[in-house]
């Protein structure tokens, strides 16, 4: 894939009709919303047909099923993301016929232009950040417009044209493509190697978010000092133009976190920023949330935003989709579903999830994400899924990736099973529903984990056990 250098950008209204390669795709989805909103022509495609394609035709998108050149017919911009082959034959007609082709992060950045942009990135939290802030940010009359990577549970939405001149965006480190966007405010919840196949050495990958932090339009760079790179990050540009706004429990962090209460089904924690205390409270468990939401209401504190309404409005956020999102109940067995794709965001959620399990297992479904990510952190998944009673893995999600001789999901069941943890493995995702169903007993809490169609299981799994449909 490699990564994204980033392009000068145009206002909306000098792109003319534009056109989204991949537009059900959970990053391409909004930015093609947003410029609906406005009123312009949109067009896009996916290989199948979706919700999301569905949701886009209602809001005016001009939607396709398949790649067809003939799709790029009228079409002044094509837009695509970094899972877009070069051989893919809408790319290459655009190519040929001398059209304009920008990434995702261009077409995004062009509708930040004009606005106060905030950033939010990080190698875990960064969807359930921005959503907080968004959240937050229009709990306290500020109307923010924004671009999520996953719709809010509330209310199914992952974009946003308001009124403010604030504009939350999550910003994708993977590709470098969070080099690109025109915001005056960065946030970072943490930095941790992930990515290699793109940046090549964890030294380039923290160099990268360096480079972000020292961006000529950055005016605030607001970061978790408990995080051991975030806090090399911020003493190595300290002294720039930018401030810095250092979030943590440490004493010397200038918005500073004490008492926190993670365990069960919400969490609370004390919140000293500006000189004042204030009670933090969430409606979702876990001290990673209580970190984010801090790194939110530091943000929108930033932006000129009063804490105590910001707070107000994160005690009634109940969520990003796939972010510990309930999925139902059957026979007694509770399945929830998360994103968790990285050794360390594993270890997070089963972390939260075990207070919540009460008399039964934990039991934790797990499909890698990328042959490169499997090939570089298997045995550190392993050692994550160990906080597990029951692992089952399944074979690699390869997204955007061919596969690499001798990794498989198997190299993660290894992994668990050499730090202790009961593993099965069973590589065929469509039989994994009923062998699920066959191994789970009441009072299981089953928690389904990866970025890739992991997400089909727990439903499934529903209805093996006679449950009928999901929970809405």
């Amino acid at each position: 894939m490699g990564l994204v250098e980033p392009v000068p950008l145009l206002a909306p209204s000098e792109l003319g009709r534009l056109h989204f390669v991949a537009a059900g795709g959970a990053g391409m989805s909004p930015v093609a919303g947003c410029y609906a909103a406005l009123g312009l022509p949109v067009s896009g495609c996916d290989q199948v047909g979706s919700a999301t394609l569905d949701k886009l035709a209602r809001a005016g998108v001009d939607v396709h099923i398949g790649h067809d050149p003939a799709h790029v017919a009228g079409a002044d911009t094509m837009v695509v993301s970094s899972a877009i082959r070069p051989e893919n034959p809408e790319l290459t007609t655009a190519r040929a016929a001398g059209r304009r082709i920008w990434h995702r992060s261009a077409a995004l950045g062009a509708l930040m232009l004009g606005r106060a942009g905030i950033a939010v990135t990080g190698t875990h939290g960064k969807t359930t950040t921005s959503a907080m802030l968004f959240t937050a940010l229009a709990a306290a009359g500020a109307d923010p417009s924004a671009v999520l990577g996953a719709p809010l549970a509330a209310t199914g939405q992952s974009c946003h044209i308001g009124t403010g001149d604030a504009f939350v965006i999550e910003a994708d480190e993977s590709d470098g493509s969070f080099l690109q966007y025109p915001a005056q405010t960065i946030v970072i919840t943490n930095i941790e190697a992930d990515h290699l196949d793109n940046w090549g050495t964890p030294q380039a990958y923290a160099a990268g978010f360096e480079r972000l932090a020292r961006g000529d339009d950055v005016r605030t760079v607001v970061l978790d000092v408990d995080d051991p790179g975030a806090a090399r990050l911020a003493a190595s540009v300290a002294g720039t133009a930018a401030r810095l706004i250092g979030v943590g429990t440490d004493r010397a962090a200038e918005v500073r976190l004490s008492e926190l209460a993670g365990d069960g089904p919400a969490a609370r924690a004390v919140l000293r920023i500006g000189g004042q205390e204030h009670l933090l409270r969430l409606a979702v468990p876990g001290v990673h949330n209580l970190r984010d939401a801090a790194l939110a209401v530091a943000a929108g504190w930033a932006h000129g935003a009063d804490p105590a309404a910001l707070l107000d409005g994160l005690a009634s956020f109940t969520g990003a989709a796939r972010r510990f999102q309930r999925v139902g109940e059957a026979r007694g067995v509770r399945v929830v579903d998360d994103y968790a794709h990285h050794p360390t965001e594993l270890a997070v959620v089963l972390r939260a999830a075990r207070p919540l399990v009460g008399g039964g297992r934990l039991v934790a479904c797990f499909q890698p994400h990328l042959f490169t990510r499997t090939r570089d952190f298997a045995p550190d998944f392993g050692v994550s899924l160990a906080g597990a009673d029951l692992v089952v893995v399944t074979d690699v999600y390869a997204a955007r990736e061919d596969p690499i001789p001798g990794v498989t999901g198997e190299l993660v069941a290894r992994g668990a099973a050499a730090a202790g943890a009961r593993v099965v493995y069973e590589p065929d995702l469509a039989a994994l529903p009923a062998r699920l169903a066959g191994l789970v007993r009441d009072g299981d809490l089953v928690i389904t984990l990866g970025a890739g169609d992991v997400t089909e299981i727990g439903p499934a799994l529903l209805r093996e056990l006679g449950g009928g449909e999901p929970d809405a």
